[in-house]
């Protein structure tokens, strides 16, 4: 027979095994308590007892929760929140925060005594994130549910959401200037960032997201937020020539601005609406235009015509026009000679719109011709007739219209002959040699004065001037001849006749008279031989 084994080696044996199962057991519940499960509050989990016999249906398992046993198979004591499924395994419905905890799976054999710890589970509760909201200040809502802010504002963004354990929260924006970009991110209840002068550029959709830490789960909220801003600069009045000459374009621009502004045309005296609108075009540079035809039938002379531009953002800015009726100028009368080339020229610079100018002659429009040149140099109108003929007298207008009405200019061309221009001038040289006569004459009389018979002014005397002629004889000339001086003789030999003048007062005019009449009477013949001799 062989030698009986050493007790001692048999007992080391032993001891060394059960270190080792020990060793092993310890490891494998590090293990299971280093698992950790979560589940959405509300809804189902499963936790599993891992380890088990293979034999189950002979085992019998019960959960611990924190130590407690909370769970057993009990099938008269059913549980709606927590059993146990046929495999061990532990199910909860409906989770909510007091489920969370450290779970153990225990079992036992039914020949057995003894419960075994097969699973160590820590099982946390995830909610949310939920209740997320935004608040964008100061923005005013749309009907669509768009917000809009005033270019140049401070805007102040803020998000907030309700999550457990924990969140990230993250605000983008997605414009097509930066495409999409983060604006400002964290952890806790609230997320907030500020944008100061906020500009065109910056408007974009604004989305906060909120995730949770522990689910990962994620959840966002945006919201689309435009920058509003009126254009800097006035709005531009102008006008387009219609095809026909009653009817005018209206045009009113407003440019660099969004959103589009409203437009409208009105008289400003009699504050009528001519025109309202949005804006009929929209260029893709911004450019807004608000166009309207009208006619004379409702623009008046010297009116002004008004647009006025009306801002979302409560701007209002005008441009005008002031309206003007045409007023042609020029010179009414033109002179010209037969074959020669006259020009007719009329200025046309009042009106408002612009006129359309013509030359007629009796009502019928002069075009250009071999005869006729019509041309335009700036405001003024020519109208050139080659080779001028008596046909081409007459009555010439430069008719000028614009949509507020027409007027025109009358121009009478007088064409002369050369006949008639030799006539004229003969004329002048009559007239010439007729001046020059007389102009001799006069000298002529003038140097000859002292040859002039004193009688002939005398005659022509008033006949309460008194004065008396006294005729001396030529006998008694001798008498006299020391005391009177002697006129130089005539050249045919005669002796003069001394004429004495007598001045008689005037309230002696009558005696005198009668003195003179006898002595007309006396001496008539030798009254009558003396005047005849007499010489001045």
């Amino acid at each position: 027979m062989g030698r009986p084994d050493n007790p001692t080696m048999t007992k080391s044996a032993i001891l060394l095994t059960l270190y080792l199962l020990l060793l092993s057991h310890q490891t494998v519940s590090e293990e299971q308590v280093q698992q950790n499960v979560f589940g959405e509050k509300g809804e189902n989990t499963t936790l599993q007892c891992h380890d088990q016999p293979f034999n189950a249906s002979s085992v019998l398992y019960h959960w611990k929760k924190d130590g407690v046993i909370v769970a057993t198979q009990n099938p008269w004591k059913p549980s709606e929140h927590l059993s146990i499924l046929n495999n061990g395994s532990l199910r909860i419905s409906g989770l909510q925060y007091i489920d969370e905890g450290l779970y153990t799976c225990e079992c036992q054999i039914k020949d057995e005594s003894s419960w075994q710890t097969h699973s160590n589970i820590k099982l946390q509760v995830a909610d949310g994130p939920t209740s997320i909201s935004l608040d964008i200040r100061p923005a005013t809502l749309l009907k669509n549910g768009t917000l809009y802010v005033n270019k140049s504002s401070d805007v102040y963004f803020n998000c907030s959401s309700v999550s457990r354990p924990s969140q990230n929260l993250t605000w983008t924006v997605e414009n097509l200037a930066q495409d999409n970009h983060d604006k400002a991110s964290g952890s806790g209840s609230t997320l907030k960032f500020f944008i100061n002068r906020i500009q065109p550029q910056d408007q974009g959709m604004y989305t906060c997201t909120s995730q949770n830490t522990l689910s990962m789960r994620t959840v966002n909220k945006s919201q689309e937020l435009l920058v509003y801003y009126a254009p800097e600069r006035h709005p531009e009045c102008s006008w387009e020539v219609a095809k026909e000459p009653s009817d005018v374009l209206l045009i009113c621009t407003w440019r660099e601005g969004y959103p589009a502004p409203t437009l409208s045309w009105h008289e400003v005296l009699g504050k009528s609406v001519i025109a309202k609108g949005p804006t009929i075009n929209v260029t893709s540079q911004g450019t807004e235009r608000l166009e309207i035809l009208v006619n004379r039938f409702i623009l008046h002379e010297k009116e002004e015509v008004k647009c006025t531009g009306h801002h979302v953002t409560g701007v209002e800015k005008s441009c005008s026009i002031n309206l003007e009726m045409p007023f042609p100028t020029g010179d009414p009368l033109v002179a010209a000679l037969e074959g020669s080339t006259i020009t007719l020229s009329c200025t046309e610079t009042n009106s408002l719109p612009s006129a359309k100018t013509v030359w007629k002659k009796m009502d019928e429009i002069i075009n250009n011709t071999s005869k006729y040149n019509v041309s335009k140099n700036g405001p003024t109108y020519k109208l050139t007739i080659v080779n001028v003929t008596k046909d081409d007298e007459g009555v010439y207008y430069c008719y000028s219209e614009n949509p507020l009405g027409a007027r025109e200019l009358e121009v009478i061309l007088t064409v002369r002959t050369s006949a008639g221009n030799g006539g004229a001038i003969v004329g002048v040289f009559v007239s010439i040699l007729v001046m020059m006569i007389g102009i001799s004459v006069g000298v002529t009389v003038y140097t000859k004065r002292d040859r002039i018979c004193i009688g002939l002014g005398f005659s022509h005397l008033d006949d309460d001037r008194g004065d008396v002629l006294s005729l001396v004889d030529s006998d008694e000339e001798e008498a006299f001849h020391d005391s009177v001086p002697q006129l130089p003789p005539l050249t045919n030999g005669h002796a003069t006749t001394l004429v004495e003048i007598h001045r008689i007062p005037y309230n002696d005019h009558d005696d005198n008279a009668d003195s003179m009449e006898h002595t007309d009477q006396t001496h008539p013949d030798q009254t009558e031989a003396e005047h005849q001799s007499a010489y001045c």
